[in-house]
């Protein structure tokens, strides 16, 4: 049979990367992409070649460099998995990044650009070329867009108001989208992730001024930091042909955070 197909943003670290060990662990074929650069607006290391390779390496997935923000690049994405697998199947936008620590006049604009570039355009510029691959897989289908928003779509974070604006954004986006493609076959949805053991959250403590990550775990009712693993898995089951009856959905896996 031929394997059911993905691709995933954000692939080379964190969320992104424990979603394609998930999803080829599942049989699926996936074209792993990641801009694989860091940012010059960003104070922080963002995932590299070696660590996209690594994570194409040791799951059997396909590399692909590729820069949420440039809509060229995410077409020759989608291209490349249609043209090597014959399809695509689902889309996962986990690509992101954060900045913030100061109010939000006092963030740089380049800063607050790449927030709102990366984290809400880099999922609408995949949206708008892999949906339309989703939707050409023949009938019956069973094309899934997936998206990762944040318990900071609904929590007001102070000094990340960017980050807010850009997640809150994210769920927006799929609540319309789930409306848009009803009767399709197509469905699209998104988790939420709470205080996740990922770079973006070590950023966050740097940002805050904490120690560490392990500071944010004192928030969560389940009084611990999640593993990006605990998130893929989530994805991982609205990925799923099966997930039919679930669409237009913000899907908390947060350790109660939200509470």
């Amino acid at each position: 049979m031929t394997p059911r197909t993905a691709l995933v943003t954000g692939a080379a670290r964190g969320i992104g990367a424990a979603t394609v060990r998930h999803l080829t662990g599942r049989g699926y074929a996936v074209l792993a992409v990641d801009v694989a650069a860091d940012d010059p607006a960003l104070p922080y290391a963002l995932g590299n070649k070696a660590e996209l390779a690594a994570v194409a390496s040791q799951t059997g997935a396909e590399a692909f460099v590729a820069d949420v923000r440039d809509p060229a690049a995410l077409a020759a994405a989608v291209a490349e998995a249609e043209r090597r697998w014959g399809g695509l199947d689902v889309a996962v936008a986990a690509a992101g990044v954060i900045a913030g620590g100061v109010p939000l006049w006092e963030v740089p604009p380049e800063q607050e650009d790449a927030v709102l570039d990366v984290d809400l355009r880099g999922v609408l510029n995949l949206a708008r070329v892999a949906i339309p691959a989703l939707l050409r897989r023949p009938r019956p289908r069973s094309g899934r867009f997936l998206a990762v928003a944040s318990a900071a779509a609904t929590r007001g974070l102070p000094m990340l108001a960017a980050y807010c604006a850009a997640k809150a954004g994210v769920a927006g986006l799929v609540r319309a989208l789930g409306a848009e493609l009803g009767g399709t076959g197509v469905t699209a949805n998104a988790v939420s992730p709470g205080s996740t053991d990922t770079p973006i959250l070590a950023e966050s403590a740097r940002l805050y001024g904490l120690p560490g990550a392990e500071d944010f775990a004192a928030q969560q009712p389940v009084a611990r930091l999640l593993e990006p693993a605990e998130i893929a898995r989530v994805l991982a089951f609205l990925a799923d042909p099966d997930s039919g009856a679930t669409t237009g959905a913000v899907v908390p896996v947060d350790g109660g955070l939200a509470l």
